[in-house]
């Protein structure tokens, strides 16, 4: 059984792991899921499950290894009600067998809420859990990119789960991924979200895939792959681009984020809650980003496969960022590694040129690393794929933040 290492010299032992108990398997058919190729990637069998003996180890080692008062289980995939709801009875089982005493655990669950009927929410209800549900807008944005494994649209299922998740009163997030499509729908997708859906937690993520991500990793890509900001292999649906077809363009992106920045700031402010929006206030006020992909260092949260094998983040389930497997490690040695250190403070010991010098470093800090696919004008490599929608973004909403900053209370 690996042993728990010893404390880091702070005397705290602090990480995030981002389960996948079902591997890649799902029951949509998502065409821009980075997920779904994991199959073939990881060679993984027709139906991945983490086995009890792992479940058990995992949830074991996680307890153990974290030095704060509260743990976070945080369920993803693939899509992990395809394990049935006895599976995640038994996860809250075998959580409080090994709750430390005055210990508080806590799940989040990522769904596209196709299978959640009356006794799923009414379980996630008792157990308190947090959902994440997978939605991109009104029907006609959200069924293009997706659809059941039968090419069947999914809208109204995620709308009826909505609406269980309201009556039980569980709290839920609507998860927004922004493609080439719904970019150009801002208004209309937000509103939606949130006045149609019934959440106050909205959560954009960029759709940005570069074109050879299926055996390509992150940072793998040869310098002859990487273009400029202003060269036409940089758009989506170019015949030789660099990103997949479903990408969000990086102009979209921004002007997305403004219109949608726009209609929050003058009818949602304080009642709703959109992540990206909220981060930027934050770190205005001198705050730690509440995203990893803002946040000047990442490598906290890690994934965790079906069969115990661990990776620096779920963006890298490649070979390459393969860190070990909590059968034979404990998860918080390979959390704390100087490999997986190292992987955290290259987002920031990366950057080229152009962002250390850019005025919003600090609102961004070069994003996501596996989104860096382009190169500076001067050659460097490491520009952000998104870097012209996020000037336009905080170059848009620097005239707000005064405003903003002044009006909010200190403590």
């Amino acid at each position: 059984m690996p042993t728990l290492p010893p404390l880091p010299v702070n005397g705290r032992r602090r990480f995030h792991m981002m389960v996948k108990p079902a591997g890649a398997l799902c029951n949509l058919d998502c065409s821009y899921c980075f997920y779904l190729h994991k199959e073939t990637l990881l060679d993984q069998p027709q139906k991945p499950q983490m086995s009890d003996a792992l479940l058990e180890e995992h949830i074991r080692q996680y307890i153990e290894g974290q030095s704060g008062d509260t743990v976070v289980f945080s369920w993803q995939g693939g899509e992990p009600t395809v394990l049935g709801l006895p599976y995640f009875e038994k996860i809250v089982a075998l959580q409080a067998k090994y709750k430390k005493p005055g210990q508080a655990i806590e799940n989040d669950l990522q769904t596209n809420g196709v299978l959640l009927d009356e006794n799923w929410v009414h379980f996630l209800k008792r157990h308190r859990f947090l959902v994440g549900l997978s939605v991109d807008g009104p029907a006609q944005l959200h069924d293009k990119h997706r659809p059941s494994k039968g090419g069947k649209p999914t809208h109204a299922a995620v709308l009826r789960a909505a609406r269980l998740l309201n009556a039980y009163e569980v709290p839920f997030a609507a998860l927004c991924v922004v493609n080439r499509d719904n970019a150009r729908a801002p208004r209309e997708v937000y509103r939606f979200l949130a006045d149609e859906l019934g959440t106050y937690r909205v959560q954009f993520t960029p759709c940005v895939e570069a074109r050879a991500f299926r055996d390509t990793a992150p940072g793998m890509w040869p310098d002859s792959a990487r273009v400029t900001p202003d060269s036409e292999r940089a758009r989506p649906g170019h015949p030789l681009s660099i990103v997949t077809d479903w990408s969000v363009d990086a102009d979209d992106w921004g002007r997305f984020l403004i219109a949608v920045w726009d209609e929050w700031l003058a009818r949602d402010f304080g009642r709703v809650h959109v992540n990206l929006f909220e981060t930027a206030v934050a770190q205005s006020l001198g705050l730690p980003a509440q995203t990893c992909t803002q946040s000047e260092f990442c490598g906290k949260g890690l994934a965790l496969e079906h069969d115990g094998s661990v990776y620096s983040c779920d963006h890298f389930v490649y070979p390459e960022y393969r860190l070990g497997n909590i059968a034979s490690s404990h998860q918080a040695a390979l959390a704390l590694s100087p490999r997986q250190q190292a992987f955290g403070f290259a987002k920031r010991d990366t950057l080229p040129s152009d962002c250390r010098s850019c005025p919003h470093l600090k609102l961004c800090w070069g994003e996501c690393p596996k989104n860096r696919l382009l190169k500076t004008a001067s050659g460097e490599a490491g520009l952000n794929y998104l870097c012209r929608g996020w000037q336009a973004f905080y170059g848009h909403i620097a005239r707000d933040m005064p405003g903003i900053v002044a009006g909010l209370p200190r403590h």
